[in-house]
């Protein structure tokens, strides 16, 4: 199904003023003809002209349609698609043309949607209950899905959290109401399709013999560290299932990521083992670094000299008191070195 852009002038309200002249050309016309009745016979043609005319002269008002920028109608007569209006402006159609929105009533967690009441009409039918009339018209403007956060798999095996945020906006009306049943909730299940298939390709932190990007090589891609290509890859995924839908993906983000709680805490305590051993490591490369000057420096100098043994205490409580987690207690020999 292509869009076919309704071609027709705005006529609306060269239209309504025409229906108010008739408005008044048949009250004239009841009048005259109420006069005109007591001395021939055409009087009662009149009142019967103008009595037809109050009885359909409003069908006209049923083509006139009111568009705000940004917003478009999709046009149906008797089944047959016959054009979308995607231009602000006050239009004239065919009267029995039905604007078609299946959408209408899908209420997202997204942008001006979640509490929107600007475009639902509630009807009172009093003992059945009120009724919810939605707006036809198919807002064309970019708007933010958040989609909600789910619990995934990493590619190892590790449960996230994850929620992203979806830019979007309708492109091709007829494709959007035509192709699928409802334009939003077929974009809200291919998010969700969507960062399934990506998020199960990458770690959540860097991990080694991991290829995120299909090339047969290790990298270091993750979810935490690479979230600009996990996010357009995400993109490009949802535009690949929605494109038949006449929808365009601006931009996908990362909005909330996170271990599930269930191993939350022993990923934590993970974490701190890491962090503490490459603390470890690095004050081990400083204290063996400064051992080896002091020996070397002590050597130069020619202060003392020690032999394999003394050197090796020395070594000993050096990195003792390099190493250690708190201040060193020394002990003062005031006695022979031996």
């Amino acid at each position: 199904m292509s869009e076919k852009i309704y071609t027709e002038k705005k006529h609306g309200m060269i239209v309504l003023i025409g229906v108010l002249l008739a408005y008044v050309f048949a009250f004239f016309l009841c009048i005259v003809g109420g006069v005109l009745s007591e001395y021939s016979g055409i009087g009662g043609f009149f009142v019967f002209v103008g009595i037809m005319i109050f009885i359909f002269g409003w069908v006209p008002l049923l083509g006139l349609k009111v568009l705000k920028p940004q917003e478009a109608l999709v046009l149906t007569l008797f089944g047959n698609y016959k054009g979308s209006i995607k231009e602000p402006g006050f239009y004239f159609v065919n009267p029995f043309c039905t604007a078609v929105n299946p959408a209408a009533g899908t209420r997202l967690a997204q942008s001006g949607e979640t509490a929107a009441k600007a475009d639902t009409v509630t009807i009172n039918t009093g003992t059945t209950g009120n009724v919810n009339v939605y707006s036809k018209k198919i807002s064309l403007k970019a708007m933010t899905l958040n989609n909600g956060r789910q619990k995934i798999n990493d590619c190892l095996g590790n449960p996230v959290e994850i929620g992203i945020a979806v830019i979007w906006k309708v492109t091709d009306t007829a494709k959007a109401v035509f192709n699928v049943d409802n334009y939003k909730e077929y974009l809200s299940l291919q998010c969700d399709s969507a960062l399934r298939n990506i998020v199960r390709i990458y770690p959540y932190d860097v991990a080694t013999d991991v290829d995120t990007t299909g090339d047969g090589q290790a990298d270091e891609g993750s979810l935490r560290g690479s979230a600009e290509v996990v996010a357009e890859r995400i993109k490009n995924e949802i535009q690949s299932k929605v494109t038949d839908a006449g929808l365009e993906i601006i931009e996908a983000r990362i909005t909330y990521l996170a271990y599930a709680p269930e191993i939350a805490s022993v990923m934590l305590q993970r974490q701190q083992a890491s962090a503490i051993i490459d603390a470890r490591k690095m004050i081990v490369d400083g204290a063996v670094g400064m051992v080896e000057m002091a020996l070397e420096r002590l050597n130069e100098k020619e202060i003392v000299n020690l032999d394999e043994e003394r050197k090796a205490a020395m070594v000993s409580n050096l990195l003792v008191v390099l190493c250690g987690n708190h201040d060193a207690q020394p002990v003062v020999n005031s006695g022979s070195l031996y």
